[in-house]
């Protein structure tokens, strides 16, 4: 849902800060640049081929953004609204446990503390604990699993070590 919305809106400023007209390569470039790119040595019928070209392109660009703005527009009315739930209708998020057991374990390895209990892991992710960590985690390999709630344990060298951590980067 929000791919097609960020496509229509991505669309209208497009087509909005679009000219209806193009001024031409004099009108766009400085003085420098058009002695720069040789276009100064170019006949003016040269230069209107080109110019010429640059309105097909930006001609057929404009149809393709007005294809899939239309296409947007009609993807987002087929599609119902999700029917919130009263949770989601105050911003609450909506505990939903169904699949966190079939979420796999992150294995990754200790680099470094970055504080009194956060610790970075290998990957780039940095994680704190909930609780302080007494655990000895240089040069170990970690492992962080899924619990109820958006919650997540962390298991040291394969034995559960029950330490919630909480996902900072």
């Amino acid at each position: 849902m929000k791919t097609p919305l960020l496509t229509l809106f991505l669309s209208l400023v497009t087509l909005a800060g679009a000219q209806t007209t193009f001024p031409g390569l004099k009108a766009i470039l400085s003085a420098a640049e058009w002695q720069r790119a040789g276009l100064d040595r170019l006949t003016p019928d040269q230069i209107g081929v080109i110019d010429a070209a640059l309105i097909r392109q930006q001609a057929g660009a404009t149809a393709q953004l007005q294809s899939e703005l239309t296409t947007a527009r009609a993807a987002a009315t087929a599609t119902p609204p999700p029917n919130p739930s009263l949770m989601q209708r105050f911003g609450l998020p909506l505990f939903d446990d169904g699949d966190w057991r079939n979420m796999p374990p992150l294995k990754a390895r200790f680099a470094k503390w970055e504080g009194g209990n956060r610790f970075r892991l290998d990957n780039g992710q940095v994680w704190e604990g909930s609780e302080p960590i007494t655990y000895d985690l240089a040069g170990k390999d970690l492992e962080i699993h899924a619990r109820p709630h958006g919650q997540f344990a962390l298991v040291v060298d394969g034995v559960n070590t029950t330490l919630r951590v909480i996902r900072l980067r």
